[in-house]
């Protein structure tokens, strides 16, 4: 049986790998795709997730969200992800619209309507995700869990403490760890580690058309080095595949919203905050290995 999810993300190159594989893979059942402003303002990312849905002529339908962060001024990553967000390929302009309802709107009244709790997989800033709380409390038990893509117990990617996904709303991430919904945090932590090596890359143009795609998009996203390029959301459904590839604990993760350290996730590592209690199972190591042989092999079975 496919496990259920909805995406909210903010594609971004790295954002259009993971689209790809939640569109496609047999054991994932995309029920929605909802977009927040991130890698790029809205309006792109929304555009962004219609043009993949379109290249694979999908009809999971897609619902434009949030613009700005809830308070903090919104930086986008402009400089990683070029103007549009996917630059590189010429995608089908022929796109169906999004749907007439915010993303807010959709989340609520997708996950209302699923018939089991769903897996939520944030890949971009938390904002829809907060305002869907806050609006709509009454969704929190048709939640299975959440698998984001964010945070860092070490190095982050924005300062030395923050990663760019709760940087840029960590307001946002603050209300969705005190949710009470089970979280599993995806974080610079491991995204870093599975880099997607240059022999990985180079054999993605030999497994047809989707590969091609990716390829030219990585070839204009300035993110990495010599040993790989990072592909951060993509981890989430990894994970959610394959969780023994990973090694994860439990604790309890706090998320700075003010002064320098904005953004900055903090584990409390030795449970000696939180009386004992935890709120996320935090990613910490992964095989690498593992996730370029999975994901090669995977865009090979989209073809």
């Amino acid at each position: 049986m496919a496990t259920k999810i909805i995406m909210d993300t903010d594609p971004g190159i790295d954002d259009a790998a993971a689209i790809t594989i939640a569109l496609n893979h047999p054991d994932l059942d995309l029920q929605l795709l909802t977009t927040v402003a991130g890698n790029v303002t809205v309006d792109k990312t929304t555009l962004n997730a219609l043009k993949l849905t379109r290249f694979f002529n999908s009809n999971v339908p897609v619902a434009g969200g949030a613009p700005q962060p809830l308070l903090k001024p919104f930086e986008d990553a402009v400089r990683i992800h070029g103007v549009s967000g996917m630059p590189g390929y010429d995608f089908p302009t022929d796109l169906a619209d999004p749907l007439p309802q915010t993303a807010v709107e959709a989340l609520r009244d997708y996950i209302l309507a699923a018939d089991k709790p769903i897996t939520l997989v944030p890949t971009g800033a938390y904002t829809n995700i907060a305002l869907l709380f806050k609006t709509y409390p009454e969704v929190l038990p048709h939640i299975k869990e959440i698998i984001a893509m964010g945070g860092a117990l070490g190095k982050g990617n924005m300062t030395s403490a923050a990663e760019f996904n709760v940087f840029t709303d960590p307001h946002a991430a603050e209300i969705m760890y005190q949710s009470g919904v089970p979280i599993t945090m995806v974080g610079l932590d491991v995204t870093m580690k599975a880099l997607l090596t240059p022999e990985t890359m180079a054999k993605l143009t030999t497994v047809g058309r989707t590969g091609e795609m990716l390829h030219a998009l990585f070839a204009h996203y300035h993110d990495g080095g010599q040993a790989g390029i990072p592909m951060h959301d993509v981890n989430t459904l990894f994970y959610l595949l394959h969780p023994e590839a990973f090694t994860t604990e439990k604790m309890w993760i706090d998320v700075q919203t003010d002064g320098p350290a904005n953004g900055e996730t903090v584990g409390d590592i030795r449970g000696a905050y939180h009386d004992g209690q935890t709120n996320a199972t935090v990613c910490v190591d992964i095989d690498a290995a593992a996730f370029n042989d999975w994901f090669l092999t995977t865009v090979a079975a989209i073809g």
